[in-house]
């Protein structure tokens, strides 16, 4: 005789179900944002530095190869591109010749409002969205592009640019107050992905945003403070940060 044996099957209820996928969305709305901003400030500290590093680097191949660096230029940048010799180093001692004789791969845009953007396809002038050191007047720097997409920009009058030995580097600088050291034409800003958003300068989560000694600012590495442009200052063979949150940012970067 035949015994019928039965098996007992064993599942989730659909309620089981909705609840576990419901967890797993708030977890991970929770966490995702958190990973994003993380990945992100890591890519622009390391970004920023690289590009301070190859600024730097192309300051001292201009003084070992035509005799001059940001401290002993005397000419200003052309806003036109095409005017002959302008951007040769041989032939003119200035920021646009000493980066165009040096570096690779560069773009020269001309004014910082020169550089489109393309926002969902809505094409328009490259425009910083938060400032706070960065001057009203940005839009009329001008700006190269280095290889990897970095848009270096700096001040329409830069040249000349020299920090006194033994002085080093004051806020009031860049508003030509500190015992007639005036480095306000030589200040500018690096944004390490270039026109992709957010474009927005860093700033302190706490503390003041200033160089000078003692400056207790610190970045954290949220979506709102760790951003994507640095306020720089040029000077002699040097790029260096503007501001106490630049600087945060490159002391506590690692490549």
């Amino acid at each position: 005789m035949a015994v019928l044996v039965m098996h007992k099957k064993y599942g989730f209820t659909l309620a089981e179900v909705l609840i576990t996928l419901g967890i797993i969305g708030v977890v991970a709305a929770m966490t995702i944002p958190v990973l994003i901003s993380n990945t992100n400030g890591a890519k622009y500290r390391s970004q920023f530095k690289k590009a301070v590093s190859t600024m730097n680097q192309a300051a001292l191949m201009s003084e070992a190869q035509f005799g001059y660096n940001f401290a002993s230029t005397t000419e200003t940048c052309p806003e036109d591109k095409s005017i002959a010799g302008a951007l040769h180093p041989e032939e003119s001692m200035s920021f646009c010749a000493m980066l165009n004789g040096t570096l690779e791969g560069k773009m020269y845009y001309g004014k910082v409002s020169d550089i489109v953007v393309n926002k969902k396809k809505s094409f328009g002038p490259y425009v910083l969205n938060t400032k706070d050191t960065i001057p009203d007047n940005y839009t009329d720097y001008f700006a190269y592009a280095l290889a990897d997409g970095s848009i270096i920009a700096f001040h329409p009058d830069a040249m000349n640019c020299e920090l006194p030995i033994g002085r080093r580097i004051t806020q009031a600088m860049f508003t030509g107050n500190d015992n007639g050291v005036d480095l306000s034409h030589c200040v500018g800003f690096i944004d390490v992905n270039g026109p992709t958003l957010p474009n927005r300068e860093v700033n302190c989560s706490s503390g003041v945003n200033s160089v000078d000694a003692g400056s207790n600012c610190i970045v954290e590495n949220t979506a709102n403070r760790l951003l994507d442009v640095f306020p720089v200052v040029f000077h002699d063979t040097t790029v260096e940060p503007a501001s106490g949150a630049a600087q945060f940012v490159l002391d506590t970067s690692k490549i």
